[in-house]
Order: structure tokens, then C-alpha cells, then sequence
């Protein structure tokens, strides 16, 4: 696997992180089952990505752009569709975390 696919698997699963964290919470704890069944499965779909990206590319590096992927995508979302507070600090600090992986990216 090259490089660059083992990048895009790892961008594929960061955004599979999103879901699966939007997902627990709109299963709303086990009140939505066969959501919250879904949810594991795109969990499951997100760690074997990541587990094929890291074949190639560092841990360190891999693991902490999937979590940033997962947290900034994720308070996005909230703003956006589930009524999170939206504030110029909190556009602040997910702008650093997307710096952050994108400076993981180009240092590696």
C-alpha cells in the first residue's frame, strides 16, 4: 500500500469517527438499539481503516490525526446540527486541532 492511499484510508476513517460519535449520540443510550448497533459497526469500519493505515504510516502520527479528525468534525457537527453552542472561541480552538493535523501530515 502506498503512502498516500494508507492517508486517504486514514481520512476515510476519521470521518467514520465522526458518524460513530454523532451516532451514540442520537442512539440516546439504548433507547434506539438498531442504531446504536449501527453506530458499532461504523466504529468497526473506522478502526479496521485506521488499522490498514497504520501498516504504513507512523502510530503517533496515524492515531493522533484520526482523533483529531474525530473531535473537530464531531464539535462541527454539534454546531451545526444537533444545537451545540457556537462561540468564535470554539471555531478558534477546532481551527488549532486542524493545524495540528495537518502540521502531523506534513512533518511526517
Amino acid at each position: 500500500m502506498t503512502n498516500t492511499a494508507s492517508w486517504l484510508l486514514l481520512i476515510v476513517a476519521g470521518f467514520l469517527e465522526i458518524a460513530f460519535a454523532i451516532g451514540l449520540k442520537s442512539a440516546n443510550g439504548m433507547e434506539r438499539p438498531w442504531l446504536l448497533a449501527g453506530t458499532f459497526a461504523v466504529l468497526a469500519g473506522s478502526l479496521s481503516l485506521l488499522t490498514m493505515a497504520l501498516r504504513v504510516l507512523p502510530v503517533g502520527t496515524a492515531y493522533a490525526v484520526w482523533t483529531g479528525i474525530g473531535a473537530a468534525g464531531t464539535a462541527l457537527v454539534g454546531m451545526y446540527w444537533l444545537g451545540d453552542g457556537v462561540s468564535f472561541w470554539r471555531f478558534f480552538w477546532i481551527g488549532l486541532i486542524l493545524l495540528s493535523v495537518a502540521g502531523l501530515h506534513w512533518g511526517a
